[in-house]
């Protein structure tokens, strides 16, 4: 039996002929998403667009997948995610899709089969919220944004 955690996953027709996202390498901690466009997709500077993955999944229960951008993009092209890190929750079906972002001065094209973001699985933990009248204290107190300096 092995000790990794199940996804199942579907393509939908758009995703034909892409790949099943997979480990790049032994130790890779996420695996890419890849863009599903059945056209290229231009995302002009300044501007975001949903690019398809053409891929749902199931995620066990218990576990979330967390959506990255990939730091080539943000390097090489400017472009990252505009609610990175996203999450994919377990009881979701539907199609993943990546809100792009172009950071940059100048128009990014996506173009079929892009690896465009990258997921990584995590455990949850589900918290219960219990009202009180005043929080314990610590040395830093309510002190946040920047509070301690910057060197």
């Amino acid at each position: 039996m092995s000790d990794h955690l199940i996804v199942h996953i579907t393509q939908f027709p758009h995703a034909e002929g892409l790949p099943v996202p997979h480990y790049q390498t032994e130790h890779s901690a996420g695996v890419d998403l890849y863009a599903a466009v059945e056209h290229a997709m231009p995302i002009d500077a300044g501007k975001w667009s949903l690019v398809p993955t053409g891929i749902a999944i199931a995620i066990p229960e218990g576990h979330e997948g967390q959506v990255r951008p990939r730091s080539g993009l943000a390097l090489k092209h400017g472009i990252g995610m505009l609610n990175g890190p996203g999450t994919i929750d377990s009881d979701y079906r539907g199609e993943i899709g990546i809100i792009l972002f172009n950071f940059s001065d100048k128009t990014f094209t996506v173009r079929r089969g892009d690896r465009i973001a990258q997921m990584v699985f995590a455990r949850i933990e589900k918290a219960t919220f219990k009202l009180v009248e005043q929080l314990t204290g610590t040395s830093r107190g309510s002190g946040g944004f920047g509070h301690t300096g910057t060197r």
